[in-house]
């Protein structure tokens, strides 16, 4: 560890100060979130038995800003205490222990070559960087031949931290297929059982997959969005964080960050939020969607239209805000083939971050993921699904001219179609009807379900987003009278929360279903 410092000034991977650049920037920028208190944990683990650890989570949740700052704090090539003296690690007792005393090889292997995308290529370009790395660091190996990367870090007799960032890239981006084993054996070869290695540490989107026979990989010990009792914290924004944000600027509130952006659970049950979105929301003043840059929704796509294990039925479940019920302990792994059955598109979703699981149940996590579902739902392959999505700001407009009748035969031609959730088959199944009707409302109104608002919990009450919109409270019956809801609105003063809100402009909305008849009715009226 106290080897010679090794400035290597040309170097692709060993000692560069790439890493220290990326995360001065970071540490610059007027949203930064302290992570720096992960490094005392990882720093327990180098020269132990539980040296190799592989984190993976979905894109845009950190990980490679947590690289990028363990590449700074222990490169051996710089002094970096600057940068990290007043952070949370700088606190720690063990802190100038490891500070800049390693040599690093800090790889990222979604670099593709340029004289022709095959393997060969991909893995040669990696093999000839850190030969000419190490050859310019000790000049002494330059006359020696070696038949492995692996031989020649050993006769360094020095040792080495080893940053692999985007570890799965090949096997997220189904490159290379016949080669991917080799591959893995490549990197077996690398760091597996050597001497010269510290410790070793990996992120990526997929976890490692584990052959019958046991994988190549098997030293790692593994943290995913399925089972991550311990790093979990480190990435994404807790809620105390994304609080302390929001204190930064005055344009964007907790509460609508919240409504965007949170949605993901610790085990203890904590809230995560998504990192890069809440920041580039408070950066930009204005909460949207920054998931379409992954193009994951593809494949969510591709598991909707196909409708493998009645996957299109719980989506629309989960768009009208309810969980699913479902144990998923397999996951979704590099290497594995497109999922065949339920559990296993399940577990493809949640680690690409798409749903969010927790104590059995799956739901979409945020405003940021319901638009993405919502925008999948209206693809033409969803066949009469994706004529009522896109179909759905007529029944709003009709509420909002208060055409009952209308309202009420939007909600027949929804029942009679080919979604047997929407069947009547349970007590939700009405809210369901409504909730899909009502999709494009979400543009316009905050939409809440059973909540408590006077005296008791009214079905659904909408809170305009603009001031010229008035707002909804709406409530069910069955076997009953749309008059009867009406009354029951009005009785339990269901608009006490609305006019809370100092919204004096306020629709009643009562709709009842007749299960004799098969019939809607519903009456609209202002409530004064």
């Amino acid at each position: 560890m106290d080897g010679k410092v090794l400035e290597n000034s040309m170097a692709v991977y060993l000692n560069t100060n790439s890493a220290l650049i990326l995360y001065k920037e970071l540490k610059n920028s007027e949203y930064f979130v302290d992570k720096s208190s992960m490094i005392e944990a990882i720093n327990r683990r180098i020269r132990t038995n539980t040296k190799y650890i592989c984190i993976t989570k979905p894109r845009r949740f950190g990980k490679t800003s947590i690289l990028n700052m363990m590449g700074a704090y222990y490169c051996k090539a710089y002094d970096s205490g600057e940068v990290f003296d007043a952070l949370a690690i700088g606190k720690s007792g063990q802190y100038t222990v490891h500070l800049n005393r390693y040599n690093v090889i800090n790889i990222c292997l979604s670099n593709l070559p340029e004289d022709g995308n095959t393997y060969e290529n991909y893995i040669n370009l990696i093999k000839c960087s850190l030969k000419d790395d190490l050859t310019e660091a000790y000049p002494e190996l330059g006359d020696k031949e070696f038949r492995k990367i692996s031989d020649m870090l050993a006769a360094t007799n020095d040792e080495f931290i080893f940053l692999i960032d985007e570890w799965d890239y090949i096997f997220s981006h189904n490159l290379y297929l016949e080669n991917q084993g080799d591959f893995l054996e490549f990197l077996r070869d690398l760091i597996k059982d050597r001497a010269y290695v510290a410790m070793a540490y990996m992120t990526g989107v997929l976890p490692i997959k584990q052959y019958s026979t046991g994988s190549a990989l098997n030293m790692f010990r593994e943290y995913t969005m399925l089972n991550d009792p311990f790093f979990e914290r480190y990435f994404g924004f807790s809620e105390d964080e994304v609080k302390s944000l929001c204190g930064r600027q005055s344009r964007l509130s907790l509460d609508e960050i919240s409504e965007w952006y949170d949605g993901y659970q610790a085990k203890d049950g904590g809230h995560i939020y998504n990192p890069r979105s809440v920041i580039c929301a408070l950066e930009d003043g204005a909460c949207q969607s920054y998931w379409t840059r992954t193009g994951k929704m593809d494949e969510v796509l591709f598991f909707l239209k196909h409708n493998i294990g009645e996957v299109r039925e719980d989506v629309v479940k989960m768009v009208n805000l309810m969980p699913v019920r479902i144990e998923i302990k397999k996951e979704y792994t590099a290497g594995q083939e497109s999922p065949v059955n339920r559990k296993e598109i399940y577990a493809a979703m949640i680690i690409y971050g798409l749903l969010a699981y927790h104590d059995g149940e799956i739901r979409i996590p945020n405003k940021e993921l319901m638009i993405e579902f919502e925008s999948a739902l209206e693809d033409d392959d969803f066949g009469y699904v994706a004529e009522l999505v896109r179909n759905s700001n007529a029944i709003l407009d009709a509420t909002l001219e208060q055409k009952g009748d209308v309202v009420a035969s939007y909600l027949h031609r929804i029942h009679n179609s080919e979604i047997p959730i929407l069947k009547y088959n349970d007590e939700n199944s009405l809210s369901c009807v409504v909730t899909l009707a009502y999709l494009s409302a979400r543009n316009k109104y905050k939409v809440e379900r059973e909540i408590k608002s006077g005296k008791d919990f009214v079905d659904f009450i909408f809170h305009p987003r603009r001031r010229n919109l008035p707002g909804i409270v709406i409530e069910l019956k069955a076997d009953s009278s749309p008059e009867a809801a009406l009354g029951q609105i009005m009785e339990r003063e269901y608009c006490e929360k609305l006019r809370e809100e100092k919204i004096e402009d306020i629709l009643a909305v009562g709709i009842n279903y007749n299960s004799g008849s098969k019939e809607h009715q519903c009456v609209i009226r202002k409530v004064f």
